[in-house]
């Protein structure tokens, strides 16, 4: 059990990291960020106020998992917001693929920026959902006694 807890804090902090860098980056050089990521400037034309508008976003990622971390009694809702812009953001993506705008090679391409932080974000939500009921089957249990 505690192998599962350690993997799920590294996700955790892959997902901090992540999102801190993208949003520090996004907010300081939207325009050295628009050249550097593969495949945005096949997505539209250079836009600083929609760079940044993202980069706030991923800032409040970053914030929701890093607080989560060490507040238990906040995490479920922390985490689960955050993964479901990560989620909205990958599902994004893959209907992109779908309707044609991009191949299909850009899935993988994408997938440690796009999926891989869903993908995080779900397990360690789900891991703080069954934490949070174990915590509160414990409260339970001593208030009985």
């Amino acid at each position: 059990m505690q192998a599962l807890k350690y993997a799920i804090y590294a996700m955790v902090a892959f997902n901090v990291l992540l999102a801190g860098w993208l949003s520090v980056y996004m907010l300081y050089d939207p325009e050295g960020w628009y050249y550097f990521v593969p495949g945005v400037t096949d997505t539209g034309f250079y836009n600083q106020h929609f760079i940044r508008d993202i980069g706030i976003i991923q800032g409040f990622i970053a914030l929701a998992f890093a607080i989560g971390a060490f507040k238990a009694e906040r995490r479920v809702e922390l985490w689960a917001a955050a993964t479901l812009w990560l989620i909205a953001h990958g599902v994004f993506h893959l209907w992109e693929v779908a309707i044609g705008i991009c191949s299909s090679s850009v899935i993988v391409r994408d997938f440690p920026a796009v999926s891989l932080p869903a993908l995080f974000g779900i397990a360690a939500t789900l891991w703080a959902i069954s934490q949070a009921k174990g915590r509160a089957g414990s409260q339970k249990a001593a208030a009985m006694i």
